[in-house]
Parts: C-alpha cells; structure tokens; sequence
C-alpha cells in the first residue's frame, strides 16, 4: 500500500479543535480540480463539512485554478460532496449534529490515485485549553532537550 502524501493540510485543527473521531472520505472533483490539487494549490484552512438530504458535502475548501484548464477550469470554492457508506454517515455524523461538535477536515490526500479527506469530529477549544497545550508542549521539548544534553555529556 503506498504511503499517504498530505497534499493539503489543515494547520489550524488540531491547534484550535479537541479532534474526538477520524473517518476517511472520497471526494469528488472535476478534472481541472484534481490537477490543480495535485500541484497543491489547496487550502482547507476553513473548511467544514455538513450533512445535506442524507449525503455528506465539504463546504468553503479553496482549489485554485489548473493554468492549462483555460475557460474549461472549475469554480475555486464551490460545494464538493464527500462520499461514505450510509454506516459510516449514520455512525459518524451522530456525533456530529450534537450541539458544540462540528465535521473539520484535517488532510487532503491521494491514495491509490483518488483524492480522499480526512475529516474529523471536533469540539472547539477554549482560550485555557490552548495555553494548557502550550505548557505541556514546552515541558516535553525541555525533557527531550535535557535528555539529549545527558546523552551527550557521557
């Protein structure tokens, strides 16, 4: 199985997000569309998903324009739908319609040649949680520092 190569990746999400579940999604795209996210001009910094008339749809990703697509390119932030078996979206959006929780997408993908999303429950952050993240992250960076500076004084 070939690794998965992020080719767009959402930063923001697990900084400002609690991420409580994962699911692996298709999605589907036009032509130029693929072409352009396979140079990377992809951006899911604001994107989210919601469910609509029982199907999955990703809302608010930017696809920048393919240079050889001309007048035939697509729209940039159109809706795009995602797809899950009906078990996946009953399963997994249960959580999600709850009052607090929200669908972000974490990574945009190719795998075996079809765009897949990464898309994740989660619940916001608050201001106490970030600084809370930050501390823990400080201490294990001057653990792992003290430790190879031992290492290094035998």
């Amino acid at each position: 199985m070939p690794p998965k190569t992020p080719r767009v990746r959402n930063k923001k999400a697990r900084r400002n997000y609690h991420v409580l579940e994962t699911v692996e999604a298709g999605l589907v795209l036009e032509g130029s569309e693929v072409k352009a996210l396979r140079e990377g001009k992809g951006n899911i910094d604001e994107a989210f998903a919601r469910l609509r008339g029982g199907e999955v749809y990703l809302f608010n990703m930017h696809i920048g324009p393919y240079a050889q697509a001309h007048q035939f390119g697509h729209d940039t932030r159109r809706t795009r739908k995602l797809l899950l078996k009906r078990r996946q979206i009953s399963r997994f959006l249960g959580r999600a319609v709850e009052k607090g929780y929200t669908l972000v997408p974490l990574t945009v993908y190719f795998k075996r040649g079809w765009a897949k999303v990464e898309l994740a429950v989660v619940r916001g952050k608050r201001e106490f949680d970030k600084r809370e993240d930050l501390k823990k992250r400080d201490h294990q960076r001057d653990i792992a520092r003290e430790l190879a500076r031992r290492s290094r004084g035998r």
